[in-house]
């Protein structure tokens, strides 16, 4: 059997594949959406666009990898034990955000509801659609293989940045369904970076101490999830998010031992899964 050549910028490859993949897929939800398919069907599709890096990172394993399987470096990332100390870190810091924008929401817009969501049972629906159609579907390419494979060249910040920016602009046809146009979708597209840039320093700085892909999962379903459910314009939602999660990822990067966001990183893990 024909072995495959191997890739020579495998982050770069991932990047584009995964566009490639994701923009037909988005094509397709939006024509269901026009066409007014059940709400099931368009759910259904939405969470599989979202699943477009997995996809694209699947399709180049073999060509990144050669000599590995793509499940056992998927199992890999969870195998080290959770600590809670990380999980309360990430998780504090994310609940503080929530509730100061919840409490800006309510003394500055006075809203007849805070929250988006009136019942137990919706909120867990939404809680598991949010998992499915994001964190799960999205974290195995952009942070078990991608963050990863960066750190091996650049110091963790500057890999966040990176993986930051390129994830962040994934998302672009999305912008174009908000119904913003003008400055409001320059404001929205611009805090959204910065948003999506300062939360991909904090997924580094916590997936680094634990190195358990289950933490970053949970930092991006925090950050979909409770922003979802305050009730408010969308652009001075994401446009708070932006300011808080960026004074969090400044701090991380002050405090922070230097091995998290500037040494280089231990690829120790990694490295087995090398040729």
């Amino acid at each position: 059997m024909k072995r495959e050549k191997k890739l020579k910028n495998p982050v770069a490859s991932f990047i584009m594949l995964t566009n490639l993949i994701f923009w037909p897929l988005f094509c397709l939800v939006g024509l269901a959406k026009m066409l007014e398919f059940p709400e099931w069907v368009f759910q259904v599709m939405l969470t599989i666009s979202a699943w477009s890096s997995t996809f694209a990172f699947a399709v180049l394993f073999k060509r990144i990898y050669p000599e590995q399987r793509f499940a056992a470096f998927v199992k890999e990332k969870f195998k080290h034990k959770l600590k809670g100390s990380v999980l309360a870190m990430a998780s504090l810091i994310q609940v503080s955000i929530f509730l100061l924008i919840m409490l800006i929401v309510i003394v500055n817009y006075k809203p007849d509801s805070i929250f988006t969501i009136s019942s137990w049972g919706m909120l867990i629906y939404y809680f598991l659609k949010n998992l499915l159609s994001g964190p799960l579907g999205e974290e195995i390419g952009w942070r078990a293989f991608a963050l990863m494979e960066l750190q091996k060249r650049h110091s963790p910040l500057k890999a966040s940045v990176i993986i930051g920016f390129w994830w962040g602009l994934w998302h672009l046809p999305i912008w174009f369904t908000t119904g913003y146009t003008g400055m409001e979708l320059i404001q929205y597209v611009f805090f959204f970076m910065v948003s999506i840039i300062s939360t991909s320093i904090l997924m580094t700085a916590c997936y680094n101490l634990n190195q358990n892909l289950i933490v970053p999962i949970i930092i991006h379903q925090f950050f979909n999830f409770f922003i979802g459910l305050i009730n408010g314009n969308l652009v001075v939602l994401i446009t708070y998010n932006a300011f808080f999660y960026l004074a969090a990822a400044i701090l991380i990067v002050m405090i922070n031992p230097k091995k998290v966001m500037y040494g280089k990183k231990d690829t120790t893990m990694v490295s087995r899964y090398l040729p």
